[in-house]
């Protein structure tokens, strides 16, 4: 292309005959073709992962939460609506993410893996990491990307013998700084305070301070000094670059100023607030319930469930702040235009739906999460698309949009079509835990549970998830179960 623009633009040079018309037919070959097959080198990846983040942004449709720098994310690329997890847990959505297939259910699917690769290493499928890794890429992973903040075992995560992935990442890095260590940062609060006994560990806080003071700011501080490494040419390679966001996750802590603009805000009323009559795959909320509540209970207390929801904005708008960050830094070191942004939120999080404070349901407030991606060309950029896609899709969509071999062991498809054409219709998404197996498609959402018992939902409908209408809808209930079981049997 640069060749191209020489050749027309040189002063004084009159362009000998035909040469214009083999040079728009060749414009307009180019048109059509792959960015990545056109561009001096493959692109790089940055990929933005956010954990317990459900679509509740001011992008998706949601005005009193403040994110700007995500919602202009999604005004230059493409923001997905119907985004569906495979797993509503972390380890298990993450073990997807990053290896494109269906795997355990528990948070140590990952691990799991590594220990398979240990004992038979030709049979487990590389990772997408190792797959960029493999195809020329640095692979660089800050934060909390697997399930563990920098990706290893061991009491406090940092023993360098356990990698949770091994074989895939170039550097895997995690700055615990006050949190002493990765576990320690994992459910940190302000100025070093880790978890030690949880029941003795405020459920929310909000502390006057720099980002810094919270288990973001460091971790953000690295992940801008790797960008500027990666930036500076890291061997004449393209980068991987993944960045791990903790906020929103329990417990929810970030600077006062984030809690600000909710401080006194009224938020709407929670839709399905009651708990479920009949089969469902309801609990307790007890990740929610172990932290220091002072004795308040938000499916009792509506002040305090107002509360929660208050600070759990303040980490979202924290969360937004760092991707900002990360965004500004790309494009002050001018890897805009050469650079794949995705941004993925590993499940999504009830705040009071069903009588549910947490995930590990698998119910559409659980399962559903933020995907948005941008490249440079898009087309239609702004535009949100309401097909039902799922996480298994991002890793034949990032090797397809980077002009990489397809990895052919990858269960998902490319989501190419609806990046170029928003409004065409989706594929189903599944999604799985331990007890029971969920379809979701455009219009309804089966629940097929271990012991043969039935869910169905009509999202058409106000009722949506809250009236099963399995017995009463027995030949679509019976067509959506042999989906289910074509694809995860």
């Amino acid at each position: 292309m640069k060749r191209i623009a020489r050749i027309a633009g040189r002063p004084g040079c009159a362009a000998p005959p035909g040469v214009w018309l083999r040079l728009s037919a060749l414009l307009l070959l180019l048109a059509g073709t792959s960015w990545a097959l056109v561009a001096a080198q493959p692109p790089n990846v940055l990929l933005i992962c956010v954990d317990d983040l459900r679509p509740e942004l001011h992008c998706y449709g949601v005005d009193y939460i403040r994110t700007p720098n995500i919602d202009s994310l999604a005004a230059e690329g493409r923001g997905f609506r119907h985004q569906y997890v495979q797993a509503p847990t972390c380890g298990a959505s993450r073990y997807t993410l990053l290896t494109g297939r269906y795997g355990g259910a528990g948070n140590g699917a990952l691990f799991d893996r590594a220990k398979q690769i240990a004992r038979q290493p030709d049979k487990v499928p590389p990772s997408m990491p190792a797959w960029f890794r493999q195809h020329g890429y640095v692979t660089v992973s800050v934060g909390k990307i697997s399930h563990h903040p920098g990706g290893r075992g061991g009491p406090d995560w940092d023993d360098e013998a356990m990698p949770e992935m091994p074989g895939s990442w170039d550097r895997h890095l995690l700055p615990a700084d006050l949190w002493q260590h990765p576990r320690g940062w994992m459910h940190g609060l302000a100025n070093g305070e880790i978890r030690v006994n949880a029941k003795e560990m405020a459920v929310y806080q909000s502390v006057e301070g720099p980002d810094t003071i919270y288990p973001d700011g460091p971790n953000t501080a690295e992940a801008l000094q790797q960008l500027e490494e990666l930036g500076s040419g890291d061997g004449g390679k393209p980068f991987f670059l993944a960045f791990g966001i903790l906020r929103p996750h329990l417990p929810f802590g970030a600077p006062a100023r984030y809690l600000e603009p909710y401080r006194d805000l009224e938020l709407p009323a929670i839709p399905h607030p009651q708990k479920p009559e009949g089969i469902s795959t309801w609990h307790g909320s007890g990740e929610f319930m172990q932290y220091d509540r002072r004795g308040r209970d938000p499916r009792e207390d509506a002040a305090f469930a107002l509360e929660v929801r208050r600070h759990y904005a303040a980490c979202v708008s924290f969360a937004d702040a760092q991707v900002g960050a990360i965004l500004k830094r790309l494009d002050s070191l001018g890897l805009r235009d050469s650079t794949i942004v995705v941004l993925w939120g590993d499940h999504g999080w009830h705040l009071g739906e069903h009588a549910i404070w947490g995930k590990h349901s698998l119910f559409e407030e659980s399962l559903r999460s933020p995907l948005i991606v941008r490249y440079p060309g898009i087309p239609h950029p702004g535009v949100m698309t309401d097909a039902v896609v799922e996480t298994l899709d991002v890793f034949p969509t990032l090797t397809d949009l980077a002009g990489l071999p397809a990895p052919d062991f990858a269960q998902g498809v490319s989501l190419r079509p609806w990046l170029e054409t928003p409004d065409q219709a989706g594929h189903a998404a599944f999604s799985y835990q331990g007890n029971a197996r969920t379809i979701r498609t455009a219009t309804h959402r089966l629940v097929a549970h271990n012991n043969g018992q039935l869910e169905l939902y009509d999202h058409r409908t106000v009722e949506a998830e809250t009236r099963n209408l399995a017995a009463s809808e027995p030949e679509l209930t019976a067509r959506l179960l042999k989906q289910l079981h074509d694809r995860l049997d």
